[in-house]
């Protein structure tokens, strides 16, 4: 840091007392001789009362262990379906930058990718990229996750969940 100030001293100590707090926490990465690389999404339509904005989630497990999440985005969106194809979207990508990471760390994986989702009218958008006057505006993720699901082997599929158990809520 070339120019420190006070601010940055109270962040570092708010960091430290964090780190002080949580010595006894972890992730626990389970082992599994069934390798898989999958995602879940799920959006929440304009569920802020404040904005309207949706908020969307997604989780990656590699071999059953998560290994990353988001919660809490904050997008401006015309329907439902787009809410859920932007956060499909996002999943496409961290599961990409997945495979990424495992190729640079030498992890040899070459079974599929699978994006869970929970609403059906997304997953047609994503096997039928056929662009409608009401999907035209979600074009640009649609164009990317339809190359990508040509580049690697990605399966898009539903998955029915109750509320209170879905992983990505």
């Amino acid at each position: 840091m070339h120019d420190p100030r006070e601010i940055h001293l109270q962040a570092t100590y708010c960091v430290l007392h964090y780190l002080k707090g949580s010595l006894g926490k972890g992730i626990l990465f389970k082992k599994n001789d069934r390798l898989t690389l999958e995602a879940y999404t799920d959006a929440d339509y304009a569920s802020s009362t404040v904005d309207r904005r949706s908020m969307t989630s997604y989780c990656t497990f590699f071999g059953g262990n998560l290994v990353t999440w988001s919660k809490k985005q904050n997008l401006v969106v015309r329907s439902s379906a787009e809410s859920e194809f932007k956060t499909m979207a996002q999943g496409v990508c961290d599961l990409l930058w997945s495979k990424i990471i495992l190729d640079d760390l030498k992890v040899k994986y070459e079974g599929p990718m699978n994006l869970y989702c929970d609403n059906k009218s997304v997953i047609n958008i994503a096997h039928n990229p056929v662009q409608h006057d009401k999907t035209k505006h979600i074009k640009i993720d649609t164009l990317h996750q339809a190359k990508a699901r040509r580049r690697v082997n990605l399966h898009v599929l539903y998955t029915f969940r109750e509320s209170t158990s879905k992983c990505s809520d």
